[in-house]
């Protein structure tokens, strides 16, 4: 059976300075989400959980980061990049904007993600839901197409994790629930036949226990 390991990406620069953080403004983890990714190397050091055949990250640079970061304790895997993986894209307009620049500028609050409606504008310029959600599942059958009964590693991040979930789930790609995926937190499926998956595990962050949940105290954390 084909197993998608998928983990989080450790807490990010742009996350600490509040900033939309998209693939043109990305610049890495911060010194907590290094930690974090150390501490999940060494969790698969002392404890194997699977062995992995392939290691995938995103094009952004903190999930490059954690993926190297967590390499060494799965095999020394090299790190092969998939753009499909990447965050939702807020598009040139947004990227680099802080979340207060973001709301002032375009008067888009909350309610924009809570429409429910997955063809709504939520970045000027960026992706919609829809496209998003089309680019991460296509992402996933290529993966199943090319490491087919394989472990795959993949370093991602939380709008990932929500699309493949919601895709595995056959729920719907909007509201309905909320999910909140954590920094370097593994979520593990395992696909047991055609289109029919098995949700092993989500949000294990047994590695983190006594760090800090964010660098910013959690009323100033940005996405």
């Amino acid at each position: 059976m084909t197993r998608l390991v998928l983990v989080r990406h450790g807490e990010s620069i742009v996350t600490v300075n509040r900033v939309i953080g998209g693939p043109r403004t990305c610049s890495g983890l911060s010194p907590l989400g290094r930690e974090q990714a150390d501490r999940l190397r060494a969790r698969w050091v002392a404890n194997p959980e699977f062995e992995a055949d392939v290691l995938l990250a995103s094009q952004y640079p903190r999930a490059i980061e954690t993926a190297e970061i967590v390499a060494s304790s799965l095999g020394g895997l090299a790190v092969s990049i998939d753009d499909g993986f990447g965050e939702h894209d807020p598009g040139p307009e947004c990227d680099g904007l802080s979340y207060k620049e973001y709301m002032e500028r375009y008067d888009i609050g909350p309610e924009a993600w809570d429409s429910g409606d997955p063809f709504a504008t939520t970045f000027p310029g960026g992706e919609t839901v829809a496209s998003f959600q089309f680019r991460v599942g296509s992402a996933v059958r290529r993966t199943l197409d090319h490491h087919a009964g394989k472990t795959v590693v993949v370093a991602c991040h939380g709008g990932v994790g929500d699309a493949v979930l919601r895709l595995a789930l056959r729920a719907p790609g909007m509201g309905s629930f909320q999910i909140h995926t954590l920094n370097t937190s593994i979520t593990e499926l395992q696909l047991v036949k055609p289109n029919v998956w098995r949700l092993n595990r989500y949000n294990d962050t047994a590695h983190l226990a006594g760090l800090p949940a964010n660098t910013n105290p959690p009323s100033a954390v940005g996405a």
